[in-house]
Parts: structure tokens; sequence; C-alpha cells
């Protein structure tokens, strides 16, 4: 089944690409394309506009394990809504390869890995067990940039 007819089926749908502030300026892409590969940057998530959402806090203080496996599925939105952009068509992805979440977190929460499987579980249900196999790396980290909780970047594999 075609990715995005699989989002559907889930009942969930796409916000609009990444929208910065204006006041904002990065000097990188959050999707670049090199040969048959999407590397994809570290993402928050944002809303339905485009708008950056976060979210905002630590775990282990503001949010909960389950709470951040909700939130990195919602990234997971984040991350398909770029990619989207760029390569036009999530068809074309032909495999994940690797995917690093990076969990702001407190000193004694150890449960990454738990928060991390938000987003996992999604792109295995969107491209299925052999598209959607990927290595991933879940790391707690004492602070990311802007104050987010939490950010995941990924790279796959794409079709000509």
């Amino acid at each position: 089944m075609h990715p995005e007819q699989r989002l559907s089926q889930l009942g969930l749908s796409l916000p609009a690409p990444t929208k910065l502030p204006d006041t904002l300026k990065l000097p990188f892409s959050f999707v670049t394309l090199r040969c048959n590969r999407a590397l994809i940057s570290g993402h928050p998530a944002h809303g339905a506009d485009g708008q950056l959402l976060g979210p905002y806090g630590t775990f282990g203080e503001t949010f909960t394990s389950q709470q951040g496996y909700d939130i990195a599925r919602y990234i997971g939105l984040s991350v398909l809504a770029n990619l989207k952009a760029e390569i036009g068509d999530l068809g074309r992805v032909s495999g994940w390869a690797r995917v690093f979440a990076m969990v702001a977190s407190t000193p004694d929460f150890n449960e990454q890995h738990l928060v991390a499987n938000g987003f996992s579980d999604l792109i295995l249900e969107v491209f299925g067990p052999d598209v959607g196999r990927h290595s991933r790396s879940a790391l707690g980290v004492v602070s990311l940039p802007m104050g987010f909780a939490m950010e995941i970047e990924a790279e796959v594999l794409l079709d000509s």
C-alpha cells in the first residue's frame, strides 16, 4: 500500500511543511538529497499550519514516557511532511536506513528508547516491515536548541 494511503487509513494527515519564524534563519535544509539518499535534519514537531510546536521541556520533569511516545509519533508526521515536500511522493522511499532520537532528559530519566518507539512504530505502520525497517539510536541529552524536548533525525533510501 502507498504510504499516503496508509496514513489516511490510520486516520492521520500530514501537516504543512515547516515554516520558520521570520526571525529564525537556519544555514541548513530540513531535508537534503544526495544521490539516492535523503538526509533528514533534526526535527521537532510542527502544527498543521507548519509553525513550530516544540514541544518544550524535559522528560522526567515536564513529560512522561507515554507523552513522549505520542510526541515522537507527531514528530514523525512533521518529518514525513518535510520529506514529501522535498521528494514529491513518499512512495519514492525504498528504505529507512537510520533514525536518531535526541531526548532532553533529567539525569534519572532512562526511557528514551520508549519515547523514540513512537517514531519507529509510526514509520513501520506507514511503510511496512520491509521499507520501514531501520536502525535507531535514542539518547538522553541535557538540552536541545530553543528548549525543544525532542528532536529526531533520519536517513532514507530513495528510488530514482
